[in-house]
């Protein structure tokens, strides 16, 4: 595939605006209400303990505001030269785990290059590459796309998209491995983002509560049972606890990527910068958890 593909933005006009100067506004506001940050990100001198963030990928007016705490630490930290952004493909369609190709990824703010050298090192064993595991419609990844733009609109990097269809220990295990190494025999600042959801709870979802909680009630219960096991640096714990619960969170697997990288890294730290849920923002009788956290 030609390094001049350019792969249209999917989700652009339903997830995040698809007019630039909206997209802006809506990307700062969710900085500076009452949920984000409270001030717009500005990039500091480097300094390089931040391993890496996760981030939900529900619209921007529904979890904009999370997803900019964490986005918020990575101008913190220094930027980075390259991100690895880890997802769930919903659609379950392609690979097990894939890594998209070398070209292009266009959203209203620009296009994002795919970092060759990244995807040439990730690439083999248990991650291949394959377009078709990053189908159009797919929000995981593309919708982290614009708020790295924003902050880093003076800045050169490059970006690596790894989606997980699979999310078991054993292939949440592999992938954080594999990924730990690449980092390591880089010279480069790569910081790893992963995107998930947490609980998906009400009718909506074909999910009613038990012992008549309210959705909203069931999701902040059930998500502490996963922040818990994040705080503890815990990715086996992380995916046992979703299972043995029936924790309805997207992308456990790609977090518990992230968990498994950042450890071999040298992490110690996992810290929650703000959790809520979507009926903070519009109340309903279904909703979705958001958190955002940094790992350093």
């Amino acid at each position: 595939m030609s390094s001049e593909y350019i792969r249209r933005a999917s989700v652009a006009g339903s997830f995040y605006p698809c007019i630039k100067s909206d997209l802006l506004q809506q990307i700062e506001y969710s900085f500076i209400n009452e949920y984000g940050p409270s001030k717009l990100p500005k990039i500091k001198k480097m300094v390089g303990s931040l391993k890496g963030v996760v981030v939900p990928h529900a619209g921007i007016s529904f979890s904009g505001s999370i997803a900019a705490h964490s986005y918020f630490s990575i101008a913190e930290d220094g930027f980075a030269d390259a991100f690895i952004i880890i997802g769930p493909n919903h659609q379950g369609c392609g690979s097990s785990v894939a890594l998209y190709p070398k070209g292009n990824w266009e959203t209203p703010l620009g296009c994002i290059k795919m970092d060759a050298e990244l995807i040439e090192n990730l690439v083999g064993d248990i991650i291949d590459i394959n377009e078709e595991s990053h189908p159009y419609g797919e929000n995981s990844i593309e919708v982290q796309l614009p708020y790295l733009q924003y902050i880093g609109k003076e800045k050169e990097f490059s970006v690596a998209l790894i989606s997980m269809a699979i999310q078991n220990f054993k292939t949440a295990n592999e992938v954080g491995k594999i990924i730990a190494d690449v980092i390591q025999n880089d010279d480069r600042r790569i910081i790893i983002i992963a995107s998930s959801d947490f609980s998906h709870e009400g009718g909506a979802y074909g999910r009613l509560p038990p012992n008549n909680l309210t959705a909203d009630e069931y999701a902040r219960k059930q998500d502490q049972l996963a922040i818990d096991q994040i705080l503890k640096l815990n990715p086996k714990g992380l995916i046992s606890t979703v299972y043995n619960n029936n924790i309805s969170m997207c992308g456990y697997g790609p977090v518990a990527a992230l968990l498994v990288a950042s450890k071999k890294l040298h992490a110690t730290n996992a810290k929650l910068l703000k959790y809520i849920t979507s009926n903070d923002v519009h109340p309903g009788s279904f909703c979705v958890g958001y958190g955002s956290f940094d790992i350093h």
